[in-house]
């Protein structure tokens, strides 16, 4: 039995007996059971709990309670369920069989926790605000509010939709209703987070640093419930109404090297109740609640772990840590990206004129992988104002302590080598190429690795592959591209295209794959949305390499690697069969010959360089 107490939002229920609380095998090709902090050898004595949970309803009680009959037959005993999204349905149909739960003849199977109204049309079912329970073994959570069960699982909940008017309509929230709900949790100083949060609506940019769901991201999700998740910290947050299933890849609270490490967070979507696509409308999880878990079980970081999609670049933590909910507080387009509005497109326009249209007019470099070992590892500098880069950047790029054979105001560079220059990159031809067109995408301040650029770079660097990518293809040629952060002061992203009639994608994946097992190395593959930041933390060395598909490939490198690894793939008998070119030193050119054929390819390219625009 239930003991509801509106005013502290706390459910007290008599825990099922030990042998209901076990693994669920029917959901463990569901991920349900990914951290290992909440597998029960993680905390053997400590109580654990085992819900369920379920997307909108929408009126088919019937159906979702027989499905949970038939799932405890099979696994046992759950806790609870908690329903998301929109519980009550608008047809005649489904009032008709609600009134059946309503008045006892039907008897939900399970304690089940329902949100309040996603629409004005389902306003009618909910008699309070403040939560109740509707029929036997069915309860109205409330507008808002934090519930604890008796074994100290806490768990956070919003009702309805982010109003977009005032007044708010019965169905929306409030900023005030966040920052009422906030505000109590994280002024307690030994706050950490809440287990559960559950909110019918998605978070807005939720996607970011992940996989991509499948709905339309321009309209779905709300930027207050994304502020809310930021600032609660939920080990797993529930959202449906989008009619779509879409688990993301775990998420770090904490900015590596900069914070204390902290608990990870899940977010899960769920579809609607016997959807015709069959997508999953059911997730269950066992969880030991956070109160309970040992401080260095519960920071565990799974290997696909990403970085957090809501936290805002450039914002110190005390504004993230606001309690206050303005609407406009969360926008989305800027949460990730440095404002690149600042003082105008003008930043580029200067640069535009003078050095866009040939780049070997400019002081700029040599290229190859490695020819390297200068430079240090690099602090803020002024970049001599090439490019007139400084109004466009919020912060100025790096250089180097020493000499650095890449950065682009470095007297050491062979300028004769460069193709385009970009605001942040360039693009250069490499030195000693695998094939003529081999070219090298790099950072014009000193960054080391990947990793650890600065999220405009990033973008420009995807623009540089995604021009290049368009390029091959008109070439009857595919592209992979490859980084090696091993003995490398300067990141060189390596491009390098493949005749389509030489081999398939698969032929390229299958002869990284073999060559790395015969050195005893096991690449991995990685989703093809993952950011390499989301696996290898700065300073981390490793191995990398992205398909023409998307699909990537890492392995993280211990401790000896063999330097030409990647050459030696693909110059291969399999691949582009020029097994002498695997050594860049054995593939020198003289100056002349260099000169003829950057001129050629930064002919060829010029209709793909978007650095020429304007």
């Amino acid at each position: 039995m239930v003991a509801w107490s509106p005013d502290s939002r706390v459910v007290s229920r008599i825990q099922p007996p030990r042998s209901a609380m076990r693994p669920v095998s029917f959901i463990s090709r569901q991920r349900s059971l990914t951290d290992e902090a909440l597998r029960p050898s993680a905390a053997p004595m400590v109580a654990q709990s085992l819900p369920l949970t379920c997307g909108d309803v929408e009126g088919r009680l019937t159906a979702v309670f027989n499905r949970v009959r038939t799932i405890q037959k099979k696994s046992g005993q759950f806790d609870l369920l908690l329903c998301v999204g929109e519980f009550f349905g608008k047809t005649a149909e489904a009032e008709a069989e609600w009134q059946e739960y309503k008045t006892g003849a039907k008897k939900a199977p399970i304690h089940t926790c329902i949100l309040g109204a996603a629409s004005q049309e389902t306003v009618k079912n909910f008699p309070s605000a403040d939560g109740c329970e509707l029929a036997e073994n069915i309860t109205y959570l409330g507008r808002r509010g934090v519930f604890t069960g008796a074994s100290g699982l806490q768990i956070a909940y919003v009702s309805g939709r982010e109003a977009l008017q005032e007044p708010a309509p019965a169905h929306c929230f409030t900023p005030k209703d966040l920052s009422a709900l906030v505000a109590p949790l994280v002024n307690n100083s030994k706050f950490r987070g809440v287990d559960i949060l559950l909110t019918s609506q998605w978070p807005r940019g939720v996607w970011q640093y992940g996989n991509n769901p499948e709905v339309n991201t321009k309209f779905c999700g709300a930027a207050s419930i994304a502020s809310l998740a930021d600032k609660l910290k939920p080990r797993y947050h529930f959202a449906a109404i989008e009619g779509a299933h879409y688990e993301r890849l775990p998420y770090r609270n904490h900015m590596v090297l900069q914070e204390n490490a902290q608990h990870v967070s899940r977010f899960i979507a769920l579809a609607s109740v016997n959807n015709p696509a069959k997508k999953k409308y059911l997730y269950a999880f066992n969880i030991v609640p956070m109160k309970s878990m040992d401080p260095s079980e519960l920071v565990k970081q799974p290997q696909d772990v990403t970085e957090n999609p809501y936290r805002r670049s450039g914002k110190d933590k005390t504004q993230r840590d606001r309690t206050g909910f303005d609407p406009a507080e969360e926008e989305p387009a800027s949460q990730f990206f440095f404002d690149l509005s600042r003082g105008g497109r003008g930043g580029r326009g200067g640069g535009r004129g003078q050095g866009r249209k040939r780049p070997s007019d400019g002081d700029h470099p040599p290229w190859d992988g490695e020819r390297r070992g200068q430079g240090g590892q690099g602090g803020p500098g002024d970049g001599d104002g090439q490019h007139h880069m400084q109004p466009r950047q919020p912060r100025r790029p790096p250089q180097p302590t020493g000499p650095c054979w890449f950065c682009l105001a470095s007297p050491q560079v062979e300028k004769h080598l460069v193709v385009s220059i970009g605001t942040h990159c360039y693009l250069a031809l490499a030195k000693g190429g695998l094939t003529p067109y081999h070219v090298l995408v790099l950072p014009i301040g000193h960054y080391q690795s990947v990793v650890e650029l600065a999220s405009e770079v990033v973008e420009e660097m995807e623009k540089y592959k995604a021009a290049l990518h368009k390029f091959y293809k008109s070439r009857g040629e595919r592209c992979v591209s490859f980084e090696r952060n091993y003995r490398s002061q300067h990141l060189q992203l390596q491009v390098v295209p493949v005749p389509l009639d030489k081999c398939s994608t698969e032929d390229i994946k299958e002869a990284f794959m073999v060559q790395a097992q015969e050195q005893q190395m096991e690449l991995m593959e990685i989703p093809e949305h993952t950011d390499l930041k989301q696996i290898a933390p700065p300073g981390t060395p490793y191995f990398y390499v992205e398909l023409d598909t998307g699909e990537k490939l890492f392995y993280r490198i211990q401790k000896h690697f063999p330097l030409q690894f990647g050459r030696e793939v693909l110059a291969s008998e399999a691949l582009l069969n020029v097994p002498t070119r695997a050594d860049w030193k054995e593939c020198k050119q003289t100056r002349e010959e260099e000169e003829q054929c950057s001129a050629k390819l930064r002919e060829a390219f010029q209709p793909y360089d978007f650095a020429l625009e304007d």
